[in-house]
């Protein structure tokens, strides 16, 4: 019993803290501008687009609703920002701090990606199988 109950919680604080990043993306999206890649067309539209990503990963999780497909669009998108974003900053980032940094959130987002994945295993079509 003790096992269910801590793998909810488990995955409502994920929740939180995905719909907290998503809706920090909708506050700040000019700050959160500083993330999108150069290369990358569309500008802003990216900082709101993943906001919304998050929110509804967050929702999916809450509701035990496309569970799986949540989870695993969650992780492809943290992944992506560990080998867009994140490494390339480390590997060429001007400053020890900025380097730093993106270590930091490059462990972050694997982490997270990571849990992600975990999460849309441990699903089926029903949702979560506790």
């Amino acid at each position: 019993m003790k096992r269910h109950i801590i793998s909810h919680v488990a995955i409502y604080l994920l929740s939180i803290v995905m719909a907290v990043f998503g809706i920090y993306h909708f506050m700040y999206p000019k700050e959160m501008m500083v993330y999108v890649p150069t290369f990358i067309p569309g500008g802003i539209i990216w900082v709101y687009f993943v906001g919304g990503a998050f929110i509804l990963a967050s929702i999916a999780f809450v509701l035990n609703k496309k569970v799986q497909l949540a989870g695993y669009l969650l992780a492809l998108l943290l992944l992506l920002f560990v080998f867009t974003i994140h490494l390339p900053t480390y590997l060429q980032g001007g400053t020890e701090e900025t380097r730093h940094i993106a270590l930091i959130n490059l462990l972050k987002d694997t982490a997270i990606a990571a849990f992600a994945l975990h999460i849309a295993g441990s699903a089926d079509a029903k949702g979560i199988i506790f």
